[in-house]
Parts: C-alpha cells; sequence; structure tokens
C-alpha cells in the first residue's frame, strides 16, 4: 500500500488528525464502524474484527515508519480496533455503544495493568496491543454491567 493510503486508514480516515484529543475522535470513527456492522450476526462481527485486528498491526506498523515516531498520536486504527473489540460480546444499541465508549476511553487512558507495559512491544504490536487489551476490559465490565444490572 502506498504512503497516502496507509496514513488515511491508520489516522481513522483524518480522525487522528483532530487539534485535539485524537484517540477521541478515532474511537468516534470506531462508533460509525460497529454501526455499519450492527444488523450481521455476532460470529460474522467477531471475525471481522479479527480480519481487522490483524490488519490493523500492519497499518499502524507501516504508520509508525512514516511519522517516525513511536506510537504518534496521529496514528488512531488501535482505538478503532479497541471499540470494536469492546462491543463484540454485547448488542449494539445507543445505550451499549455509549457505555462502551466512554469505559474503553477509560480504560485507554488510564491504562492499568498490564496495558501500559504493551505499549513496549516493537512497531505495530506496541501501538495496537495496548488498545486490544484496553478493549478486552472495557468488555468485560460492559457485559458485567449489562448482565447484573440487567443494563
Amino acid at each position: 500500500m502506498n504512503e497516502k493510503l496507509i496514513a488515511f486508514l491508520a489516522t481513522g480516515f483524518g480522525s487522528g488528525l483532530a487539534p485535539f484529543a485524537p484517540g477521541t475522535a478515532g474511537t468516534l470513527i470506531g462508533v460509525l464502524i460497529c454501526l455499519i456492522f450492527m444488523p450481521f450476526p455476532w460470529i460474522a462481527r467477531f471475525l471481522v474484527v479479527l480480519a481487522l485486528l490483524a490488519f490493523s498491526f500492519y497499518v499502524a506498523d507501516q504508520a509508525e515508519k512514516i511519522y517516525k515516531r513511536k506510537d504518534d498520536q496521529r496514528i488512531v486504527i488501535d482505538e478503532i480496533i479497541g471499540f470494536q473489540i469492546t462491543m463484540i460480546p454485547v448488542a449494539i444499541n445507543v445505550l451499549n455503544l455509549c457505555a462502551g465508549f466512554i469505559l474503553f476511553r477509560i480504560f485507554d487512558i488510564v491504562k492499568p495493568f498490564p496495558i501500559k507495559n504493551l505499549q513496549r512491544l516493537p512497531g505495530g504490536w506496541g501501538i495496537v496491543a495496548d488498545d486490544v487489551v484496553a478493549g478486552i476490559y472495557a468488555a468485560i465490565v460492559l457485559w458485567l454491567l449489562i448482565y447484573f444490572l440487567k443494563f
């Protein structure tokens, strides 16, 4: 892929170029992508997320080479995939999207153990892995909220 396409995808269609909170802007693109897959059954969504996950490692790695900076804030494909992971175990509806968005952003910003350590991984792995785990943490909390509180 050429550099312009890599940059376009890595920045979440340009959302990562936002002057304030580019990670949040990227997560909002993740919400829109999630809405596209709303009518699909759970297993189809899961398979799409797996494919997007593999793709995001590659794109993030290439974008890091383009920007010549470790985990550049313009790269938000990791937030996009992390949010997709957050939404895997739950129905896609307005309430779950809002709760998932908030939970994912909290885990992505606070970076509880071992999330922060994952950023040390090389290349695209270090960019994406921390958001994958933030997405897993957010998915667990979201599922527990729904299960126990009938959220």
